[in-house]
């Protein structure tokens, strides 16, 4: 398995490859919607990439919320590959990339079904308000990441 910080266009296709398949093709979620003005190498985002013999199978993206907090968005993980450790591992490596640049915490909007993987990975409710993303419930999480020297 192999870890990638994206720095290549075709790095950045793979993410994008594996985050249709998953949000656009499986989910339903309108291309428009998913892929946006962060989907390039310049944008003020950082993209990481899972690979196996090649072969994308989990990716997921961070930007600043604010100077403090990073937001992790767009974590997908390929469909036949669940339940294998890869989200976590994924989240992983967002986490100690945020942690290394200065985020004291991560925040993300996870979908209902989902939380309670985040939950695992050690992110709680900020509310227990939810709220409609791209047709699908989500709940807003986050967790202080450890890493982070005060």
């Amino acid at each position: 398995m192999e870890s990638i910080v994206v720095n290549k266009q075709d790095q950045l296709e793979l993410c994008l490859r594996l985050r249709r398949e998953v949000f656009v093709v499986e989910q339903q979620v309108p291309a428009d919607l998913e892929i946006d003005e962060l989907d390039t190498l310049e944008a003020p985002c950082r993209h990481v990439l899972l690979l196996e013999a090649g072969e994308p199978v989990a990716t997921a993206r961070m930007k600043a919320y604010d100077e403090e907090t990073a937001k992790i968005q767009r974590v997908a993980v390929r469909l036949e590959r669940r339940g294998q450790g890869l989200g976590r591992r994924v989240m992983e490596e967002l986490e100690r990339l945020a942690a290394a640049e200065g985020y004291a915490a991560a925040l993300l909007d996870a979908q209902l079904p989902a939380r309670a993987f985040y939950e695992r990975i050690g992110y709680t409710a900020v509310s227990e308000e939810t709220f409609y993303d791209a047709g699908i419930l989500h709940v807003r999480m986050a967790k202080k990441l450890d890493n982070h020297s005060d």
